[in-house]
Parts: structure tokens; C-alpha cells; sequence
């Protein structure tokens, strides 16, 4: 039996991980797809203390590194449901069940889809969900970005390097980024803000060659020629696996000692319901997640 299971391999249960490993706990991090989490594939982080500028892959490097040292044990696998018996938990996998006395919920959340004709059919042929793992694709091409929060506009900034031309296409008339992000997009010579306009579909037949845009301010329709869109409009939880109280979009609710409603249950970083989804705040809610969950463990015995 574990003290504590850890369930994620991002920011949040590296850290998780590293707080319990100091605290002596017989610890288990799962992760089903790449540690480090989808930070990992952030092409330049600029807002981590200590790191004024460094790549996603770099940093969840080093929190790797250091989890790993401390003695973490990380095993790849899918977790199919956590469930109460007794004060135990036993955590089902696709390799199995594990039994642990507590379990730190920290599987952050995925990108959300525009549910547009064609966008489904051009996935992974123009339609990404990721700049940084695919915008070499797109040298000295036309493309697009769909959103207006701080990922999109940051991602529209790195996409400016590479591609010919970069439209971001947001339905307000104002940006959600940063202003400091929203600065350098707007100064930018390549990149154009497309106001008040929505995709309504992706065209193409072996990848995208255009898409159909919607102006909501007087409802008229044009096409784009593009040759990548890229959407960032959004994130939904990694939550269905776990029976705690949850908000009406599927995010963890927790107190401020990241408790779920279930005792001895945790969640930390982006899969909780939270103002701010950053590597910073990921960092300090596994960081109180492990010590709590330390706590907890202690009043058990």
C-alpha cells in the first residue's frame, strides 16, 4: 500500500511529488501521456520566478530531474476510476488496482475543440492544438488562431516567426491576454486581428486550404485562404474518473488546502476550479496538496 498515489505528471504533481518525497512518504506519481504535462510543450515560458525565459520542455525537465532524484516513483499508465473502500483508496488502472491511503489529483485539463464542420476530418492535416509541436509546418504559410486569451495571442506571437502571415480571429472586441502579451501581438507586423469574428468551418481536402469566418457584429460571411488554424478557445478538465463535487464545467471544487469532498482526496492545478491556470499557481497547489495530504495521513495512524 501507498501513503500517496499522485495522479498526473505535470506541474502540479511533480511538485506534489517532490514535497512528499521530502516528507518520507511512500509515494507513486501516474501519468498516462508525457511528464511534464502540456507545459511541456510550451515553446517559451516568460512569467516562472527565477526563469526570465525558458521552454516549457526545459523547466518540466528540471522538475523532473529533481523529483526523480528525491527517489519519486513514476509509472506511465491510465487511470480509469479512484475509489473508496474503507479509509483506503484504491486507484484502478489499466494496468491494474493500487491501493493508497490518500491520492492527489493533479491531471490538468485538455484543449477544447470548436466543434465546426471540418475541423475533426483536417486534425493533425492544418488543425492543431499546439504551436509549438507544430508550427514548423507552417513556414512562410498563411494561418490562423482562434481565441483571444493568453495562450492564443502568446501562440499567434511565436507563430509570427514562422509563418508568412498570422490572423487571429476572437468574437469580442477586445483581447483576454495579458496586456504585456497583447502589446507585442499588436506590434507585430504580420500579425492581424480579426474582431468580433468566429470560424464557422474548416475547408480543405487533403489539409486546410481555407476557412468560412462569421462577423457577429453585422453577421457577414467571408472565406480565408489559410493553410493552418490553430485553436485556442478553452480547456476542459481531466475529471471523469473521480467521484468528488465538481463545478458545472467539470473542474475539482476544493477548499484552500486543495480537500475535494471526499477526505482524503486531493486536487491541484488546472483540473481544480481556480482563477489563475499557471505553471506558478500548479506549483504552489501541489506544493499545499502534498503537505495536507501529509497531515492527513499522520491522524490516520
Amino acid at each position: 500500500m501507498y501513503d500517496l498515489i499522485i495522479i498526473g505528471g505535470g506541474p502540479a504533481g511533480l511538485t506534489a511529488g517532490i514535497y512528499a518525497q521530502r516528507a518520507r512518504l511512500k509515494t507513486l506519481l501516474l501519468e498516462k501521456e508525457v511528464i511534464g504535462g502540456q507545459i511541456a510543450v510550451s515553446d517559451v515560458i516568460e512569467n516562472y520566478p527565477g526563469f526570465p525565459s525558458i521552454s516549457g520542455a526545459e523547466l518540466m525537465e528540471k522538475f523532473e530531474q529533481q523529483a526523480r532524484g528525491l527517489g519519486l516513483e513514476i509509472k506511465l499508465t491510465d487511470v480509469i476510476a479512484v475509489q473508496k473502500k474503507g479509509e483506503e483508496k484504491i486507484v484502478k488502472t489499466s494496468d491494474g488496482d493500487l491501493i493508497a491511503k490518500s491520492v492527489i489529483v493533479a491531471t490538468g485539463a485538455k484543449p477544447r475543440r470548436l466543434d465546426i464542420p471540418g475541423e475533426k476530418e483536417l486534425t493533425g492535416k492544418g488543425v492543431s492544438y499546439c504551436a509549438t509541436c507544430d508550427g514548423p509546418f507552417f513556414k512562410g504559410q498563411k494561418v490562423i488562431v482562434v481565441g483571444g486569451g493568453d495562450t492564443a495571442v502568446k501562440e499567434a506571437v511565436y507563430l509570427s516567426k514562422i509563418a508568412n502571415k498570422v490572423y487571429i480571429a476572437h468574437r469580442r472586441d477586445q483581447l483576454r491576454a495579458e496586456k504585456i502579451i497583447q502589446e507585442k501581438a499588436m506590434s507585430t507586423p504580420n500579425i492581424e486581428i480579426l474582431w468580433s469574428h468566429i470560424l464557422k468551418e474548416i475547408r480543405g481536402k487533403t489539409g486546410v486550404e481555407k476557412v468560412v469566418l462569421q462577423n457577429l457584429k453585422d453577421n457577414t460571411v467571408k472565406e480565408l485562404d489559410v493553410e493552418g488554424v490553430f485553436v485556442f478557445v478553452g480547456i476542459n478538465p481531466t475529471t471523469d474518473f473521480v467521484d468528488v463535487e465538481k463545478d458545472k464545467q467539470g473542474f475539482i471544487k476544493t477548499d484552500q488546502d486543495m480537500r475535494t469532498s471526499e477526505k482524503g482526496i486531493f486536487a491541484a492545478g488546472d483540473c481544480r476550479t481556480t482563477s489563475l491556470k499557471q505553471v506558478s499557481t500548479a506549483v504552489g497547489d501541489g506544493a499545499i496538496a502534498a503537505f495536507v495530504a501529509e497531515k492527513y495521513i499522520e491522524e490516520m495512524a
